[in-house]
């Protein structure tokens, strides 16, 4: 991107004529120069990526974590060991190997060693409990998993609960790729190093039957491995992604799938610049948004990785400050947080120059001022779980349009269809359900071939279950859910979730959730609770039983407490009405705030 580019640059014309069909791709008209209209996707592995660039830049640093760098010979150099460790466990092609980790180099490490085995990786998210850990790792048939102490607890309990096939548990610590000096200064005898080490170390009993990450790396040092023979079109990774009812299913991304989305991707950077590249690696890499942008995108440029095993806002500014990042993928929860900091004045921005938002919309005050401070825009993007998962985004230099998700990126067809019948397309400019299709979609769920048929055409379209209007131009806005879907901070969260652990109290009649609007987070959490006759309840009783079993990022922010919730003939609660009363609400006190409207999308 131009360091020169204005905050708001003049849009070229319109191309001429109308297109006739979403087969014309008009979107192609808007594409920055250089921008491919297909990219040819390699038949290669996915763990080729860390192979290739480690030839190409050995020295460059792969990774740098907090204070330790670790360059891609190192890098590689690790994982080939814990590849050897792996596979002296058993760990053979096509066996499920869940990781359960944040943003860390293990994380890096398990991934490719994984791969390079020909296994299946399924990501885990660090914050699920017992219950929704257990799901994943019975329906997943994860045989080995590699998890941080202080998730080890949580693993434990969902073995526990019987059903899996997990034969062993790899356990890891932040502090086991910490600088040395930090290191030493965690096992002095003082007050201080004391606290800090009961914060970051998570003793796990010398009987809980755990295998250290380091003994397995050290069993692995001296075992050669080779990477297993791969095709291109066997299931690389496992996104658990929950549908709107029922319990999570395995989305399966193909190597092929997630190398076109770096291809892709990495067409649409049109500036970057292979080796020089410094990537904030912020968002959570279990999830495809972090998993695409930052260890597969990232590592195929060659970029330094800044690994933040959370987003905090101190973190983040003395990371800016020393490292000068130039992507910064996000959500716009962190990027609102930087600017409204005290530290957002006296730190130098002007490194960044590719800023591609996702998981929720991005109000367009919020891409106008970081483009104030940084000298480029916020782009926003579009994609799902299933799509590995860029589909959409915002031109990275030229114009760009708040509040529209941008063009469908190289090598994918898009359409719009009759959310009734998708065989039927909408003309032109009418909404429908969105459809997509290209390399990166996915090829369906792991043991759910009902949902699958439901979610893929024959002719392999993907139904995204989100309601869109593409203009004449070839612009795409996303303008309602046909998906029951609340995308708090960037989480996903699914009502029937929620709402099973709260009817699991017995005072609890009625119980809807839904997602409603919140300037910060794009949207929080809202439970509506109708108590049985003749039972009490009170809202800390409700919130204690749903922080003890529901992730953190799911317990409803707002409780309200009726008489009866609208329900439709059947009995079914509708959720739209309450969404609606929400939304008017929600409009009448930014209209009095003088403020403009926001809201979310998936």
């Amino acid at each position: 991107m131009s360091d020169d580019q204005d905050a708001q640059p003049a849009e070229p014309a319109a191309p001429a004529g109308k297109p006739q069909s979403y087969a014309s791709r008009p979107w192609l008209a808007w594409y920055a120069e250089g921008v491919p209209a297909d990219v040819e996707v390699p038949a290669v592995g996915l763990n080729s990526l860390l192979d290739d660039t480690a030839a190409r830049w050995p020295t460059q640093i792969a990774a740098t974590f907090l204070g330790l760098d670790l360059t891609y010979a190192q890098l590689l150099t690790e994982t080939d060991a814990l590849a050897g460790g792996l596979a002296k466990l058993g760990v053979k092609p096509g066996d499920r190997v869940a990781i359960i980790l944040p943003n860390c180099p293990q994380t890096l490490m398990a991934f490719y060693a994984v791969l390079r085995l020909g296994a299946i990786v399924v990501e885990g998210n660090p914050l699920y409990t017992e219950s929704e850990l257990a799901h994943q790792l019975v329906d997943s048939g994860a045989e080995v998993v590699i998890c941080l102490d202080r998730t080890f607890a949580t693993v434990a309990g969902a073995r526990a609960r019987g059903g899996t096939a997990v034969r062993e548990v790899i356990v890891t610590s932040v502090v086991d790729y910490l600088p040395r000096r930090s290191q030493l200064a965690l096992r002095l005898p003082v007050a201080k190093a004391r606290k800090l080490r009961a914060e970051l170390v998570h003793p796990v009993p010398a009987d809980a039957g755990a295998l250290r990450f380091a003994d397995v790396l050290a069993s692995g040092r001296a075992t050669k491995v080779t990477q297993a023979p791969v095709d291109p079109t066997a299931v690389a990774v496992l996104l658990y992604t929950t549908g709107t009812t029922g319990a999570g299913k395995g989305a399966m991304l193909t190597h092929r799938n997630l190398i076109a989305n770096v291809c892709q991707c990495r067409a649409w950077f049109t500036e970057a610049k292979e080796g020089e590249e410094v990537m904030m690696c912020v968002l959570p890499m279990f999830h495809a948004y972090g998993l695409t942008l930052c260890v597969t995108l990232g590592m195929s440029l060659g970029a330094r990785l800044i690994l933040m095993p959370r987003f905090d806002v101190d973190m983040a500014f003395d990371a800016i400050a020393k490292y000068q990042p130039t992507i910064f993928p996000g959500v716009p929860p962190m990027y609102s947080a930087l600017l409204a900091s005290p530290r957002a004045a006296e730190t130098d921005l002007t490194s960044i120059n590719g800023c591609l938002s996702g998981s929720m919309k991005l109000a367009a005050d919020l891409t106008e001022r970081w483009a104030a401070a940084t000298g480029d825009p916020i782009v926003e993007g579009y994609g799902l779980t299933e799509t590995s998962p860029v589909t959409h985004a915002g031109p990275l230099t030229g114009p760009y349009r708040p509040g529209s998700i941008g063009l469908p990126i190289s090598s994918t067809e898009c359409k719009v269809v009759s959310d009734h019948d998708p065989d039927v397309e909408t003309p032109v400019g009418e909404t429908g359900e969105l459809a997509v299709r290209g390399p990166q979609i996915f090829v369906g769920y792991w043991n759910a071939p009902e949902p699958t048929a439901e979610a893929l055409t024959e002719d392999g379209w993907l139904l995204t279950g989100d309601i869109a209007r593409m203009g004449e131009d070839g612009w795409f806005e996303i303008v309602d859910r046909k998906k029951e879907l609340i995308i708090a901070g960037g989480f996903n969260i699914y009502p029937n979730d929620v709402e099973e652990v709260l009817a699991g109290l017995t005072q609890i009649q009625d119980v809807a959730v839904i997602g409603v609007p919140d300037p910060y987070r794009g949207e929080t959490v809202k439970a509506f609770i109708v108590v049985r006759p003749g039972q009490t309840l009170t809202v800390e009783e409700v919130a204690a039983h749903a922080k003890a079993n529901l992730a953190a990022y799911k317990v409803p922010k707002l409780y309200e407490f009726r008489d009866e919730l609208p329900k439709v003939g059947i009995g079914k609660v509708l959720r739209r009405a309450l969404r609606a009363e929400e939304a008017e609400k929600f409009a009448a006190s930014q209209a009095a705030a003088g403020a403009p409207e926001s809201g979310s999308e998936t």
